[in-house]
């Protein structure tokens, strides 16, 4: 079932620098009124390091094992291996549970990849899911979708295969065409097996001009795996969060515009609620704790909601 939401006009700004007022102006461009702290989110300037957020310059232990982590998956993730897990996962046959079940999994879970925080994802999961319920208390499909965005990673457990980083987290990107230079330590793409097929080098590769992205292979992690799992257990989430979930780690093309001619008009809907969701997915991350007890009634109620009691995994 598909839902259609229309993002309210006054959320929407153009692409422009505004100087003398209150915007806040994200990564993409996309702007909206800065909130005071007393009253929505506020987006901090420096995550927990002292650095900026998606610094990858920056000089840091973590900074350098961050870097490793791209070399690598710049390499291996090609065509071939996404069928390949594609195929496998797609038969969703590790376990049933819930989706707080799965939530409680991740709490032995550190994204390697993430240069802003070192917590355990549960945290960024409700870190997220709260900013965005202060800030739209009345989306609640959207609030939803902050708590489930990253269940994904549990591939990096045992009972998943315990599958390499590379594999499973980091910023996504289109195979099957060139790899465009806005990616993060785009480098190391020189060693891909891809890099040297003519037929993957173009701007458009294997792919027509606004196929959209739906049929685009991406590279293989978290984001795609939780998409198969929330669309093959027949969610009733609209398609603006099962977009969210999909490719809210494409940053080639949420910052950096990139790709854009692959996309359909519901892509460039759905873009629109991606946005959004970006600010508090990348700038959420801190150290304050959220009550886990105090917010998981709600959260369950949204869950019973949306998802059935059980899912394949």
């Amino acid at each position: 079932m598909t839902i259609l939401i229309e993002l309210p006009a006054d959320l929407v700004g153009e692409k422009e620098i505004i100087s003398d007022t209150n915007e806040l102006v994200l990564d993409g461009g996309f702007f909206m009124p800065k909130m005071e702290s007393e009253c929505g989110f506020e987006a901090p300037e420096i995550n927990s390091y002292g650095h900026s957020f998606r610094d990858y310059d920056a000089e840091s232990e973590r900074q350098k094992s961050v870097e490793e982590f791209y070399r690598l998956q710049h390499i291996n993730q090609t065509c071939e291996y996404v069928k390949r897990m594609r195929e496998e996962y797609g038969k969703l046959d590790k376990i049933k549970m819930s989706i707080w079940e799965c939530c409680e999994l991740l709490n032995n879970v550190v994204d390697d990849s993430d240069p802003d925080l070192d917590e355990p994802q549960t945290e960024h999961l409700l870190q997220t899911a709260e900013a965005i319920r202060k800030d739209y208390p009345n989306e609640d499909w959207l609030h939803l979708t902050g708590l489930i965005h990253d269940l994904g990673k549990v591939l990096l457990l045992p009972e998943f295969g315990e599958l390499p980083q590379w594999a499973v987290v980091g910023d996504t990107f289109p195979l099957g065409c060139a790899f465009d230079e806005s990616i993060v330590h785009h480098k190391y793409f020189e060693d891909n097996p891809d890099s040297k097929n003519p037929a993957y080098t173009t701007k458009n590769g294997i792919y027509q001009e606004g196929c959209g992205l739906e049929n685009v292979v991406m590279s293989w992690g978290h984001d795609d795996y939780m998409y198969l799992v929330a669309k093959e257990n027949r969610t009733t989430l609209p398609s603006a969060a099962l977009f969210i979930i999909r490719y809210h780690s494409f940053y080639p093309l949420h910052k950096a515009g990139a790709y854009t001619h692959l996309m359909n008009e519901e892509d460039v809907e759905n873009l629109k609620w991606l946005n959004i969701f970006n600010k508090y997915d990348l700038y959420s991350k801190s150290k304050v704790r959220v009550d886990v007890e105090k917010v998981k009634p709600y959260y369950l109620s949204l869950i019973e909601k949306y998802f059935p009691d059980k899912l394949r995994w």
